[in-house]
């Protein structure tokens, strides 16, 4: 599927969709928890879908209706199939955790995409804890069980799901669980929502100041009633294309949010953008932006958006914190190098930073590699280009299935080839 993208002007007001990280951290801690709870507002995408049938196999309906899905946890049961977690990253790594509370034994699969990412690292500190379980060619193997708890060990700086996988189970061994990270944490906010969700269910954790420790004797999730908030990561997208290409109000944001890409006002701000921030909403001009420095380690996820933000921003930008969005669903790094550069813009890259010098971008042909953030990005730099076409546009499905039609909505001019 391609999204062909001329000149737009863009003016409107846009509700930014449902987190999609407190959406799965609320399934899952709703899983935990025996008897029913309730999700208001959840996020439906793909990535939502595979946490909802993954946990359907495990013995926990999910009942969807419009606005609002009841989890009835708590009677896990072995599967009858493979849990093919399609590409969420989130799902597979929280439920490789969650396995070893599973009776029987779970065989856990995914896209060839998601199953090139690191998950040895938490299967070692799974295997720490008493779990029986590893990775072989087809499938992540866990022994449901053999969850006994003590004290586990892992890198901080590779994944933060895979610290906030091990939290969710930590109520439920008996001997309780400690994590200690042997580097520093990287993406703090994840395990703060994490811990937020925590919290909801009536789970306690101690923790270390600089987040490297946590504690967790055992306890018994409580069901819960809440609502999911607004995406800061998807609104991201929309609040840039505001700042080189119109006007634009986001609503459904909450500005006190733990999410770490919240940040991107400070950002649009510093680059010079127009911003006005509400109670629950926020709008941004066309402003002239010049450069930025920013350290992205707190929210790899931007760096799409901010680099796009660069390229339409006089001088040279520079990001560093980068690494990790080698590993996402794309190289993210070269992905964003590859796509510039055809729409003629000068990027230097580096292994840990990327260095852009803001020109008149040219329209072009991109690959978004199947990865839903370069085709967001690079629709907006279209949007202020023209002629660009976004290949592989149907990977916004995975957490912004309505994208292209808000994109429309506004001003966009897009066509969508290939539905």
């Amino acid at each position: 599927m391609k999204a062909l993208i001329s000149k737009s002007e863009i003016k409107g007001r846009v509700t930014a969709p449902s987190s999609k990280s407190y959406t799965i951290r609320g399934l899952m801690c709703a899983a935990l928890a025996k008897g029913k709870s309730e999700i208001i507002s959840p996020l439906g995408s793909d990535d939502t879908e595979a946490a909802t049938e993954v946990l359907d196999k495990i013995g926990v309906p999910v009942l969807q209706s419009k606005n609002s899905w009841q989890v009835s946890g708590g009677n896990f049961r072995e599967p009858d199939s493979d849990l093919f977690c399609r590409e969420s990253a989130t799902t597979l790594r929280f439920m490789t955790a969650i396995s070893s509370l599973v009776p029987g034994r779970c065989r856990l699969t995914s896209a060839p995409s998601l199953a090139r990412r690191p998950i040895e690292p938490l299967l070692q500190a799974l295997r720490q804890l008493g779990v029986d379980c590893y990775q072989d060619e087809q499938a992540i193997v866990v022994s449901g069980g053999k969850l006994k708890g003590g004290v586990t060990e892992l890198a901080g700086n590779i994944s933060s799901q895979f610290v906030s996988a091990l939290l969710l189970i930590s109520p439920c061994a008996n001997e309780g669980i400690k994590i200690r990270l042997t580097t520093p944490l990287e993406s703090q906010p994840y395990i703060q929502m994490t811990l937020e969700y925590l919290a909801k269910f009536g789970i306690k954790v101690a923790s270390s100041a600089d987040l490297r420790e946590f504690t967790t004797v055992k306890q018994t999730y409580k069901p819960a009633k809440f609502r999911i908030e607004g995406d800061w990561s998807s609104a991201s997208y929309l609040l840039a294309l505001g700042a080189i290409g119109g006007e634009i109000e986001v609503e459904n944001l909450n500005a006190g949010s733990l999410q770490g890409d919240r940040v991107i006002v400070d950002f649009l701000k510093e680059i010079g953008a127009s911003v006005t921030t509400g109670e629950n909403s926020v709008s941004v001009g066309k402003s002239r932006l010049g450069a930025i420095r920013a350290d992205l380690t707190n929210c790899i996820d931007l760096l799409p958006t901010m680099a796009v933000l660069a390229a339409a921003a006089d001088g040279t930008s520079q990001f560093s914190g980068i690494a990790r969005a080698r590993l996402k669903e794309s190289d993210r790094v070269s992905a964003v190098t590859e796509g510039l550069q055809r729409m003629g813009i000068k990027v230097v890259e580096k292994p840990n930073k990327l260095s852009i010098t803001g020109s008149p971008a040219r329209g072009s042909v991109i690959d978004s590699h199947g990865d839903h953030r370069i085709a967001m990005a690079f629709s907006l730099l279209g949007s202020v280009a023209g002629q660009t076409t976004i290949e592989g546009a149907e990977c916004v499905a995975k957490t912004y299935p309505e994208f292209w039609a808000t994109l429309k909505s506004i001003g966009g001019e897009v066509k969508i080839d290939g539905k």
